[in-house]
């Protein structure tokens, strides 16, 4: 019995030890996407849609705040993939943040590992592949994180979640599309607007031809959705709207907003929203759903709007009679740009954390940078059409930054973005902004195109703090909004105008700042903010993954074989630390017996 008592305190030790461990790590969820082709046909043309588990949009990610994410992904694509998570800010570590300043691709046929936690943020996101232009094919997904239980939502709890996918649709393969732009040419007009993956409800005999599968969207009277849309589309802003019923905006990309009705609202691509809707008209028919155009001046643009339909449980008959209209505001864009003004931080909400979101001063935190960005029509570089930014056209190397700096290569890119636009002839060339860490960076967003543009920071929330017609000066500062200016990852930029951003650099890493409208994306309207704590440690940045793959210069220390089994999740790391504290116990009892 003597040799036995110490077994016993150990194994309860040991257990009392792996209960610790495991409550003290966050949960974590894993996911599994097998990335491939599929034929589908959303426009009653059949052709090459890149889809997530065979589904079209994907799978919905829908985690808490601080959890781990571990999603593993299979690319049977017959080119490379990275998959890009859209406004998540991946605390210390842009090593997972799927775009080429950072990751090397994932080879065709091959597996690859994402493992990263969502921290203190909650809202409306999406994933989708940022290389090749494959957005333009599908791959794209809804990615949701909830507050934690003891945080309070700004409003009741709605009765069910609805996810809309809005976007631009063209019926030629995505291979195709890039060509053109390789070539010289301009993509066109869109074939369409789906919803959902899908095409237009036969509103119109004449506009819409027969046979097309469309949304059906069903709900319960008088119940209130959480409606979270999404544009993932190529270029186009499209006005978002459902017939007869208020939208009353609660949240967009990670901020609750003040809460207001709409009767429609202007998503600009690669923005998303959340509308709080309650389904308070009679059931005498279906509703519809509407995603048009803005902007454009071409009548046979009223081919190319997404229609859907909203049921109710009790309704009594289909959608009849014309589609609820747009504003009518086509050649003036202060209608727009007002609209945009009105969305406001609601600054006395909790967000992922107890304390109120507002109590982050950012009007009060002096600027410690300012870089003007501007936007001109494409230009010709090298006898190539390309797209700049400050009259840099962005080109990726083929080792990533981060790899490059990790690994102390030198001449991969240059830390000469230049704080005002260029004057002289416009380059291509990888040029990065070098941004100063806990810096606090001012962004001003120049749009001389006649296009309408949205632009995306990774790793960050910004604010939003200013907007107007004309050329940008010192003056333009006495109008920005200093105390609850929206903070999300994606703002637009009208043409002729400017948008005024802050930013905290407060986290380590290196991330991308582009144009969200992938024609000029792909042709090099980007660049990336290099933010580096001078003292590394782990505190501020996560080492290099295990399973990270290399290319370029480092070719040569990428392994032949498939890299499915090269990363181990957090929760793996806690076992093998039980497994060897279990090793140790009887080692132990050995000893003692």
């Amino acid at each position: 019995m003597a040799s036995s008592a110490p077994f016993f305190l150990l194994f309860l030790f040991s257990i009392s030890l792996l209960l610790t461990f495991s409550s003290a790590a966050d949960p974590t969820f894993e996911f599994k996407f097998e990335v491939s082709y599929i034929t589908a046909s959303p426009l009653g043309v059949p052709q090459q849609v890149i889809a997530i588990n065979n589904e079209f949009p994907g799978p919905v990610i829908n985690v808490t705040t601080n959890n781990n994410v571990v999603v593993n992904v299979r690319n049977k694509l017959d080119e490379s993939l990275l998959l890009h998570w859209s406004g998540i800010q991946q605390r210390r570590t842009s090593w997972q943040d799927g775009v080429l300043g950072t990751n090397c691709p994932i080879p065709p046929k091959w597996n690859w590992t994402y493992q990263f936690q969502v921290k203190d943020q909650i809202g409306s996101f999406f994933y989708f592949p940022s290389l090749h232009f494959q957005r333009a094919a599908g791959g794209f997904g809804s990615f949701i994180i909830n507050p934690r239980a003891d945080i309070p939502i700004p409003f009741d709890s709605p009765y069910g979640d609805i996810i809309v996918f809005i976007g631009d649709w063209y019926t030629r393969n995505h291979t195709d599309l890039r060509k053109d732009l390789d070539d010289g040419k301009d993509l066109g007009m869109p074939d369409g607007v789906l919803i959902n993956g899908k095409g237009p409800y036969r509103y119109n005999d004449t506009l819409v031809p027969d046979g097309i599968d469309f949304e059906n969207i069903e709900v319960h009277p008088g119940k209130t959705y959480r409606v979270r849309v999404h544009n993932v589309g190529v270029s186009t802003s499209l006005n978002f709207r459902i017939q007869n019923h208020n939208l009353l905006l609660a949240e967009t990309e990670g901020s609750y907003t003040v809460q207001q009705n709409y009767t429609s609202l202007d998503v600009h691509v690669g923005q998303s929203y959340t509308f709080l809707v309650t389904m308070d008209q009679n059931a005498s028919t279906d509703y519809y759903i509407v995603a048009s155009a803005r902007f454009v001046n071409e009548s046979r643009w009223q081919r190319v709007t997404g229609v859907g339909i909203l049921h109710y449980t009790n309704s009594k008959g289909k959608a009849r009679g014309p589609l609820p209209a747009a504003p009518e505001d086509q050649f003036d864009k202060t209608y727009s740009m007002n609209q945009a003004r009105s969305i406001r931080w609601n600054v006395s909400a909790s967000g992922a954390r107890p304390n109120p979101q507002g109590s982050f001063r950012y009007g009060s935190i002096n600027v410690t940078e300012v870089y003007v960005l501007k936007n001109k029509p494409r230009v010709k570089i090298n006898g190539k059409k390309r797209a700049t930014l400050s009259g840099i056209s962005f080109v990726n190397p083929s080792t990533p930054i981060r790899l490059a700096d990790q690994f102390k290569l030198k001449d991969i890119y240059k830390l000469d973005f230049p704080t005002r636009p260029l004057t002289g002839s416009p380059r291509a060339e990888t040029s990065v902004i070098n941004g100063s860490y806990r810096g606090f960076i001012e962004i001003i967003l120049q749009n001389n195109d006649t296009r309408m543009h949205t632009y995306h920071l990774d790793g960050y929330a910004f604010f939003v703090v200013g907007m107007d017609y004309g050329d940008w000066s010192d003056n333009s500062r006495g109008t920005y909004n200093k105390w609850d200016g929206i903070a999300r990852a994606t703002t637009q930029v009208y043409p002729g105008a400017w948008t005024a951003i802050l930013v905290s650099l407060d986290n380590v890493g290196i991330w991308n700042l582009r144009t969200e409208n992938l024609d000029s994306w792909y042709l090099g309207q980007e660049t990336y903010i290099r933010v580096v704590n001078p003292e590394p440690n782990n505190k501020t940045e996560l080492p290099i993954p295990d399973n990270a793959l290399f290319c370029g210069a480092l070719s040569k220390k990428q392994k032949p074989q498939d890299v499915s089994s090269s990363g181990s999740s957090i929760n793996g790391n806690i076992l093998k630390l039980f497994f060897t504290w279990v090793m140790f116990v009887c080692t132990t009892i050995t000893i003692i017996q």
